[in-house]
């Protein structure tokens, strides 16, 4: 088959102790996941049902690495979240069954443009330029999940220079990950290379050019991403 122009490249990420890597296929983020942080932005954890936004799968990026300040901010946020991979396609799956497509999991950033975010929500327009730009998806390596089995619990943090920004645990998910699986499965087909960003705790905060962002989750080992000078 020929093409008008030549196909983009394939976005993927590292997998832990092997060559191969994990296509991406999409991405798929969750908002204010953790009580404490549905707080710090104004909403109430305990009367507000899960939502979902998205990334285009070029916005991922191999951690470690340096990433440009974007550009059209003044105020870009760092938020640490555990990333689920889909290894299995799945259409309306209960959750009991969710773990069935889970192929591994990784650390990952969702950086956000959050002064474009507030604007976008303010005036009832989609999150896309506030959450959907270039490098906007930090990841650290796939660890399969034969590896580490389910994930339900453990200590998620961030440091930005050596400073403690966050600190959780995955165990305190308002919607755990077998739930937020089943959600997606019943609005569309998960499908092998879809990556899931299951949401961050409380005390996202602002980082500008210089500053090195550290994080992790127990089990997966750290990230560490440095905010260079814009492009």
């Amino acid at each position: 088959m020929s093409y008008i122009i030549p196909p983009p490249k394939q976005p993927s990420i590292a997998v832990a102790g092997r060559s191969e890597r994990f296509a991406v296929r999409r991405i798929f983020c969750v908002g204010r996941n953790y009580a404490a942080h549905a707080r710090e932005m104004g909403k109430d954890p305990d009367r507000e049902p899960p939502f979902f936004f998205t990334k285009p799968a070029d916005a991922v990026v191999d951690a470690p690495c340096a990433i440009p300040y974007p550009p059209e901010t003044q105020n870009l946020h760092y938020e640490i979240e555990l990333v689920v991979a889909i290894g299995r396609s799945g259409f309306r799956v209960p959750a009991a069954d969710t773990g069935e497509l889970v192929f591994g999991y990784a650390v990952g950033l969702d950086m956000t443009r959050r002064d474009l975010q507030q604007s976008a929500k303010e005036m009832g327009r989609p999150w896309d330029w506030g959450k959907a730009f270039d490098h906007s998806a930090p990841c650290g390596p796939l660890h399969l999940k034969a590896d580490t089995g389910p994930i339900t619990a453990g200590r998620i943090w961030l440091d930005v220079d050596g400073a403690r920004r966050q600190t959780g645990d995955i165990g305190d998910l308002i919607w755990p990950i077998a739930e937020l699986l089943s959600l997606l499965s019943h609005s569309m087909h998960l499908r092998p290379g879809d990556l899931v960003m299951t949401g961050t705790p409380a005390g996202v905060g602002p980082v500008v050019p210089g500053e090195r962002i550290t994080g992790g989750v127990a089990g997966l080992g750290d990230i560490e991403v440095t905010i260079s000078v814009p492009e």
